[in-house]
């Protein structure tokens, strides 16, 4: 499938038939940091009986660094606000125009490895830009997914109890020049791409219902939309 080619194409999604309840919460625009400290709160409370949920977000502008992420690979960050987090790898950067997805699954309910769960989200990346007609791939130590060697999609997880957090960054239609501000995941030189480049659409809300079904068909999800308001979930 050549990159850049617009237009739906089919779905490719892998439905592994467990329809495991999945509660779907759509944040909106928010700041980073309550995000990230929900994200701890949920994961700290749950127990073996509480349900998995995926959290959409757009986030404000912000670089986050891993938590072992060295200072060095940020480069010039003028007015963008730098966040060390609690996830693996190294600096990357949210804004607006940007879907990031959060699954808050317990792996070991879902009897997924954590190797296999990184395969899978990059997995539901792919099978989502194929929507498109748009070919992508992984690359071997280097998480995420990749089109024509830029990255479309940074992938930086935390497993605590068997439990995920924090999760994908899809560039869709954003803002690419902060990039240039920093070492893209520790990559010096790093070409770093979006969606909307490439021929697919140039909003987020056209992308959202796509992701969701490759992400329930990765994992057996049965999903399950809420209308609560984030306000009560992201207040301290």
């Amino acid at each position: 499938m050549p990159a850049g080619t617009a237009g739906r194409g089919p779905s490719h999604h892998v439905s592994r038939v467990v329809n495991t309840p999945a509660i779907v919460r759509d944040l909106g625009r928010q700041p980073y940091e309550p995000v990230w400290r929900a994200m701890q709160r949920f994961t700290d409370a749950r127990d073996a009986g509480t349900p998995d949920e995926i959290w959409l977000v757009e986030h404000d502008p912000v670089f986050t660094l891993g938590q072992a992420g060295k200072p060095e690979h940020v480069l010039a960050p003028g007015d963008i606000p730098v966040l060390q987090v609690d996830r693996g790898g190294q600096v990357t950067y949210h804004g607006p125009g940007q879907l990031v997805a959060y699954p808050l699954l317990d792996i070991k309910r879902l009897k997924v490895g954590v190797r296999e769960y990184v395969h899978r989200i990059e997995q539901a990346v792919i099978d989502s830009l194929a929507e498109w007609n748009i070919g992508a791939a992984r690359r071997d130590g280097a998480p995420g997914v990749y089109v024509n060697d830029a990255k479309v999609a940074a992938l930086g997880i935390r497993v605590r109890r068997g439990c995920t957090f924090h999760g994908l960054a899809f560039n869709v239609a954003m803002d690419l020049e902060p990039f240039h501000r920093i070492n893209p995941c520790g990559f010096a030189g790093l070409r770093v791409t979006s969606l909307h480049d490439l021929g697919g659409p140039g909003g987020i809300d056209a992308v959202k219902p796509v992701l969701l079904e490759q992400l329930a068909g990765q994992f057996g999800l049965a999903l399950q939309a809420t209308d609560a308001r984030p306000e009560a979930l992201l207040a301290a």
